[in-house]
């Protein structure tokens, strides 16, 4: 059964228009995976944030100074079927993180598959996952941040919204920040239940208006979450020391 589902969940990560998620990746930073998870999938995630075993810490965001919520790293083993995502989507991802090291001038390139990086992170004492799942009510947000946990750092990472806009919570919305020379943008990313964004890390590759290739530093966060509440699902594909 689970080799069928395995094998279901690849075909819906081969099925993504990949040149248009690259595409968009390079002009904005992110890309929308719409419809990455269906409305059960999302539903039996949410449900284990109320459970109390498989994680590895629990984040109250205001002691920290991260905003207000909550969010609860995974322990490994991770749930099927988020390990199972990580693994499908990371060889998508891994040539256009690859690429833009090259543009960037950093010579860290990244293996086709997810389990040598892993062990490249484990070799250097990031052995804690990373995977993670955040709960917002009324009156919380996320401050703009970068997940970067460590000296390995893969630089794109995706986001799944869980609860229904509108029905479950109002507001809340997935904000994202570029910075560079010439100025900064910041943007809204809409998504609907089951959607995933992902997104840089970081840093992009950018277009110089004189030659070459600029750095634009990247962050996100989310908006003020009006009412109700909301639950994403965070896939980082680099694990913690």
């Amino acid at each position: 059964m689970k080799a069928g589902a395995r094998n279901a969940e690849e075909s819906k990560a081969a099925a993504f228009d990949w040149v248009g998620i690259e595409q968009s990746l390079d002009a904005l930073g992110n890309a929308v995976l719409s419809g990455l998870l269906n409305a059960k999938q999302c539903g039996e995630i949410a449900t284990r944030y109320a459970e109390e075993e498989g994680y590895r810490a629990q984040i109250v965001m205001a002691r920290h100074g991260f905003g207000r919520g909550e969010y609860k790293y995974f322990a490994y083993p991770l749930p099927w079927l988020l390990e199972q995502l990580r693994h499908t989507l990371y060889p998508h991802l891994a040539p256009i993180a690859n690429r833009w090291n090259r543009q960037l001038g950093i010579e860290v390139q990244y293996p086709d598959e997810l389990d040598p990086f892993l062990a490249r992170c484990h070799r250097a004492g990031q052995t804690r996952p990373t995977p993670l799942i955040l709960e917002y009510g009324p009156g919380d947000y996320n401050c703009l941040h970068q997940d970067l946990y460590g000296k390995h750092v893969f630089p794109l990472q995706v986001a799944i919204l869980l609860s229904e806009p509108g029905k479950d919570f109002t507001g809340g919305e997935f904000v994202m920040t570029e910075s560079a020379p010439n100025g900064q943008r910041a943007g809204v990313v809409a998504l609907i239940q089951g959607d995933a964004v992902v997104f840089a890390v970081n840093q992009r590759p950018a277009a110089s208006k004189r030659a070459g290739t600029r750095k634009v530093a990247m962050r996100h966060g989310v908006s003020l979450v009006r009412s109700g509440t909301r639950h994403t699902v965070g896939l980082i594909f680099h694990d913690s020391r």
